[in-house]
């Protein structure tokens, strides 16, 4: 593995942006050194050199919530093409989520998953455990050190995985031995404005009543049963994709991210899009839950630019194009985002919607800090060298023929970005430099401090 010296970078990191050289030995971060820059050979030998003038070097990404499709859907994606697209993007570590097939509901097939990511994975991952209503047993054996978390799909779902048992709910949330995540969409409610659409429309209805289907009453209602639990419980609790105005007022900002226990994640489409978009964009932005109105939008970043929202993830998710082009009705929610992620954020922060060192904070330390990742997500002597330049400069079109996923579409096609990622270090090997990977580089399974 060889050693590098990154000099000149502008670094954003912990609140602060500065000039610094940073050295990476063996994989780790061995030192910062501010507006001092090593010329003489002694300080430089062995070290391969990398010019980052003109560039900003942040942590690697930790996105806390993908969907690789491995086992069962791989015909939609898989672990190695999509790690490869998310370390394109900056992403240097996963969390991916159980509804595979077969579900992740055993400690035996979470453990086939982690075997898998360590033969193909380019970034570091964590698998979740997938709850149930009846596999509580194997839920509160979950290894609280070698997990990221369990997962609770209260609302629809892949296979057997709706939790609507409240006898099971009241279990998990006393019983679970460590953070639960959530996915929360009231399914009585989804299934009476489904079948109030139906009715209406049949067979054609078009994909702008996707908000009115699965609408912010939906996730409100599911969202607030969850925080109400978390706090009867006193659970470690963290709500994913979080999607409307109504919804900001579960969360607070009152204490610092470490002394929370609720915690809350926002995804790039919610802040990106909205129902004004269905227009143009169709079934490529139905998502669960729902791209709702700007409004909702607006709510959302306020509350994310006031610490009532911690982290910001992609929900990557992709389904293959004749999926996404089969009527509303008919067609999957989701889509990909992992290797357009941080652009497109770059391009709010670009825009003025909030500024570099909050972006490094929502998706990189804060991630780190509500999972209690060991030694990633910040810029310091001793942590793995999961590191990313990125150009901010660099204005460009997303364009399929880019595209690294293996489903070969984004719903971010035709967008103008500005900012790009030039090189991307994996525990101090460089698995990305200027569109060129190195293909053997392999991530390392996730470890958490708790």
């Amino acid at each position: 593995m060889p050693d590098y010296l990154i000099r000149n970078a502008t670094v954003v990191n912990e609140g602060s942006r500065f000039k610094a050289d940073v050295i990476v030995r063996k994989g780790l971060i061995e030192a910062v050194h501010r507006d001092v820059h090593y010329d003489s050979k002694r300080d430089t030998a062995g070290l391969e050199i990398i010019d980052a003038t003109g560039l900003v070097l942040m942590p690697g990404i930790i996105d806390d919530q993908v969907h690789f499709r491995e086992p069962g859907l791989t015909y939609k994606a898989e672990i190695s093409t999509e790690s490869r697209a998310a370390v394109a993007g900056g992403i240097t570590s996963f969390m991916e989520m159980p509804n595979t097939i077969p579900n992740t509901l055993t400690r035996d097939l979470l453990e086939e998953k982690y075997s898998r990511a360590a033969e193909v994975s380019m970034a570091n991952y964590s698998f979740y455990m997938g709850a149930s209503n009846q596999n509580i047993s194997e839920i509160v054996k979950t290894d609280p050190i070698n997990v990221c978390g369990i997962k609770i799909f209260m609302g629809s779902s892949t296979g057997n995985m709706l939790v609507d048992n409240q006898e099971v709910l009241e279990g998990i949330f006393r019983d679970a031995p460590c953070l639960i995540t959530v996915h929360c969409e009231y399914e009585p409610r989804v299934h009476e404005m489904t079948l109030h659409y139906r009715k209406l429309y049949g067979d054609d209805a078009p994909p702008h009543i996707h908000p009115l289907v699965r609408d912010a009453e939906a996730c409100y209602r599911s969202s607030s049963q969850a925080v109400e639990l978390a706090a009867k419980h006193n659970t470690r609790l963290h709500v994913l994709h979080l999607s409307s105005a109504k919804e900001m007022s579960l969360f607070s900002n009152a204490l610092p991210l470490s002394e929370k226990r609720i915690t809350a994640e926002v995804c790039l489409h919610h802040l990106w899009f909205s129902d004004e978009d269905y227009k143009r964009k169709g079934n490529f932005i139905k998502w669960n839950p729902s791209v709702k109105s700007v409004l909702d939008r607006e709510a959302i970043m306020e509350a994310l630019l006031d610490g009532r929202i911690d982290v910001v993830a992609t929900d990557h998710a992709p389904h293959t194009l004749e999926e996404k082009m089969r009527p509303y009705f008919l067609s999957p929610s989701g889509g990909p985002m992992v290797q357009h992620l941080l652009p497109a954020m770059l391009s709010l922060a670009h825009g003025g919607k909030l500024s570099l060192e909050m972006l490094v904070d929502k998706m990189c330390h804060n991630p780190a800090i509500c999972f209690n990742v060991s030694k990633r997500g910040f810029i310091r002597p001793g942590y793995h060298a999961d590191l990313v330049l990125i150009d901010p400069s660099q204005e460009w079109k997303v364009r399929r023929e880019d595209v690294l996923y293996k489903c070969g579409w984004s719903p971010l096609e035709g967008e103008i970005l500005h900012g790009a990622v030039t090189h991307t270090f994996i525990n101090g090997n460089l698995a990305y430099d200027r569109g060129v990977f190195d293909e053997t580089v392999r991530g390392e399974r996730l470890k958490f401090d708790r």
